[in-house]
């Protein structure tokens, strides 16, 4: 570590201890050359996860605009935010423990409806409307009995 004051290259840690908030650890040094101490915090980076939309766009992933999805389609149904944000982290986990740096966003809305599929069926059947973009009432009749039939 190059010290901020004299710009040598020798340092020594002399405490360590975790953050405030748990999520780093923050170094006390001290420069061999000057003896003059400073600190630093260190901290996980966590690596980005892109999304690739239809039209083929980039965008960071964004939990709360899975979670706005999500909370329309659960509109007026008796599901607790908690279980809202529950599937937003599941999704965000198995992203990030798979290491995937790129997705598609047909795969995070695959997810979603998975997990809406087990969690509500008029949600799952609000979410994947809109997902599947219905034209014509055949497709949504087709998504209801799809669900019956895999209820049962």
């Amino acid at each position: 570590m190059k010290c901020p004051y004299c710009g040598k290259n020798n340092t020594d840690v002399v405490d360590s201890r975790d953050s405030k908030n748990g999520e780093g650890i923050r170094r006390r040094r001290e420069c061999t050359y000057c003896k003059r101490r400073f600190t630093t915090y260190e901290k996980a980076e966590i690596a980005e996860i892109t999304v690739i939309k239809r039209d083929n766009t980039r965008e960071p992933f964004d939990k709360n605009k899975v979670l706005s999805g999500i909370m329309k389609a659960c509109e007026k149904r008796k599901i607790s935010r908690e279980k809202m944000d529950s599937i937003v982290d599941k999704i965000e986990n198995k992203l990030r423990s798979d290491g995937i740096r790129e997705v598609r966003s047909r795969h995070i809305g695959d997810m979603v409806v998975k997990e809406l599929f087990k969690l509500d069926p008029v949600a799952y059947i609000r979410f994947a409307s809109v997902y599947n973009n219905f034209d014509s009432p055949e497709e949504f009749r087709r998504i209801v009995s799809m669900f019956r039939k895999n209820s049962r």
